[in-house]
């Protein structure tokens, strides 16, 4: 391995440190070697880091704990670097891109396009699932990747649609693979490592914590050319990742449905935003089409 991505994968699991600090560390030695030498005082001091911080980053930092947990994950989990050059590059285009991805399964799917990010309401209606088949399973068939946070409801379906039409997907999670969450999706999870791609941001023995899945959000978008809402309540955490979309430049899409049912109250509301309004795959197909030919016109 690489020596300069090693110490990055090392650093980016140590405590102490955002990842803002650490794109500091990086641009200001990109070798990533000087770190290595400073004491807590001096960290604390160049990087503005609070003394209980610094110490802590530097404790990990000299764990030998820490080195073997390192060794011994590289052997059972592929990983890829925001300095690999196949790093995707959908995701290196957005703000605070994860310096550092855990990987089981098919890592080219990263970079595989037509891609698009589906996701939802943890507790869907009973019109649900047929919502997903209806939209989803025509653009698997055209051979389009399916990207979701393998949660309840609508994520389930939507990489289950994937799965059972042969298709492509990616699952982003908010915890490390030690830690599958939902548990009740631990066979979902093996499926899609043997037939797609699961990635985490968070090392392996990283449990899920709240804060986790709004931070993952901004990968699910990212990694997509545009993000589908199929059901949302009012004040559905889905819409974090419409924030996400959004503030990267991606497509929304939103399904309708009945006026009085809560889980589409999300996507009503989205569609009075400026969400276009989705009840057919060729909508979003379309969509793709003109954006794509837009494109290659601006490069020829």
């Amino acid at each position: 391995m690489n020596p300069q991505r090693k110490r990055l994968i090392h650093i980016s699991r140590c405590r102490g440190l955002t990842r803002r600090i650490i794109r500091i560390i990086l641009f200001q030695d990109p070798t990533l070697l000087k770190i290595y030498s400073l004491s807590p005082t001096q960290i604390s001091e160049q990087f503005y880091l609070p003394m209980k911080n610094a110490t802590l980053f530097f404790q990990d930092l000299h764990n030998v704990g820490i080195r073997k947990q390192l060794t011994a994950d590289s052997t059972n989990f592929k990983t890829v670097t925001i300095l690999d050059e196949d790093y995707p590059r959908m995701l290196n285009t957005i703000k605070d891109a994860p310096l550092v991805l855990y990987a089981i399964g098919d890592v080219s799917l990263l970079s595989f396009t037509p891609s698009l990010s589906v996701i939802g309401t943890r507790n869907p209606s009973n019109e649900a699932m047929k919502k997903v088949e209806h939209i989803v399973k025509p653009l698997v068939g055209d051979d389009w990747l399916i990207v979701s946070g393998m949660a309840k409801g609508i994520d389930s379906f939507a990489h289950q649609t994937s799965l059972k039409n042969n298709g492509k997907t990616i699952a982003v999670l908010g915890g490390g693979f030690h830690h599958v969450y939902p548990k009740q999706n631990l066979p979902l999870f093996h499926q899609i490592a043997e037939k797609g791609l699961i990635i985490s941001e968070y090392a392996p023995n990283r449990p899920p914590a709240k804060y986790h899945f709004p931070e993952r959000n901004r990968i699910i978008s990212g990694l997509s050319f545009g993000t589908l809402v199929i059901e949302a309540t009012e004040r559905s955490g889905t819409l974090i990742t419409v924030d996400q979309a959004l503030d990267q430049g991606r497509e929304v899409y939103a399904v309708p449905g009945s006026p009085i049912v809560p889980q589409t109250k999300g996507c009503h509301q989205l569609i009075q935003d400026g969400a276009k309004l989705v009840t057919d795959a060729k909508d979003i197909m379309e969509d793709w089409e003109r954006i794509r030919n837009y494109q290659s016109t601006l490069f020829t």
